[in-house]
């Protein structure tokens, strides 16, 4: 989601030579430039909302591109196609065709799916240290739907629902919720004496339910999210941490730990 100040407003109406471009759907106004709307009886519109369906489960289970297609005549996005042209400084491509400031509700939003997507590869690295293929791959596959809630965000789509170590969501959610029921374990609370691989993963885990907040400040559940985009980020989030928890469980109940071969 767009926030647009006074000062951005006037740059683009340059004294009403200029003409405001169409903005995306769920841009906020600072209120300085709501008054400047008002003034001067200036009229906003909106790009219509996309289309776009949520991607299969299998699409995004796959390794990570890099962002910009290199060959052709212009460098283009490899996320929606469009040549990459110019920009000011201070601003961030948001979408396929807009720019916004660096300080974006949406651009923070996705810097910091960005960092978990790096830290999920960082604990899968950990796993592999530790010589735990199978925890690390299923890492992996976190690291992937932190990719795929990036494409979802960028796309103003639904994100694809979650699955890992063969179950659903709701499956990973009643797992997440009764351990004792599902591994005969209890909750998990750490302490200094827990292995390593468990401090990563929760780690992990905590960082993915503060990403969660920030997704409802970038997509508040109001009138200006009509899709209810917000929610579908935050539950993606939500779902990745319980799905974070899950390993936790898997791992201190041996199931995702080293196999003795006799």
């Amino acid at each position: 989601m767009s926030f647009i100040t006074e000062s951005e407003l006037r740059e683009l109406w340059q004294n009403g030579r200029g003409q405001l471009p169409p903005f995306p759907p769920g841009t906020r106004f600072s209120s300085a430039a709501q008054d400047f709307l008002k003034t001067n009886r200036v009229e906003v519109h909106f790009d219509a909302t996309p289309t776009v369906q949520a991607s299969s489960n299998t699409d995004w289970n796959k390794p990570a591109t890099f962002p910009v297609v290199l060959t052709g005549p212009l460098p283009a996005c490899s996320e929606c196609g469009q040549p990459l042209h110019a920009k000011p400084e201070h601003l961030t491509q948001i979408d396929a065709g807009h720019f916004a400031p660096k300080t974006s509700p949406r651009l923070i939003l996705r810097g910091r799916v960005d960092s978990l997507n790096a830290l999920a590869m960082l604990t899968a690295a950990a796993a592999r240290r530790f010589e735990l293929p199978e925890l690390a791959q299923q890492l992996d596959t976190l690291a992937a739907y932190c990719r795929e809630i990036i494409s979802a965000e960028y796309n103003l789509r639904p994100v694809a629902a979650l699955t890992l170590l063969g179950k659903s969501e709701a499956e990973l959610h009643e797992i997440s919720h009764w351990p004792d029921k599902h591994l005969g374990i209890p909750h998990l609370v750490l302490g200094p004496h827990d292995h390593e691989m468990l401090h990563w993963l929760n780690v992990l885990r905590t960082q993915s339910r503060e990403v969660e907040v920030v997704a409802l400040q970038a997509f508040p559940p109001d009138a200006l999210d009509p899709a209810g985009l917000g929610a579908s980020l935050a539950r993606a989030l939500n779902r990745l941490s319980s799905a974070v928890y899950v390993l936790e469980l898997y791992f201190q109940a041996g199931k995702l730990s080293w196999k003795v071969i006799g």
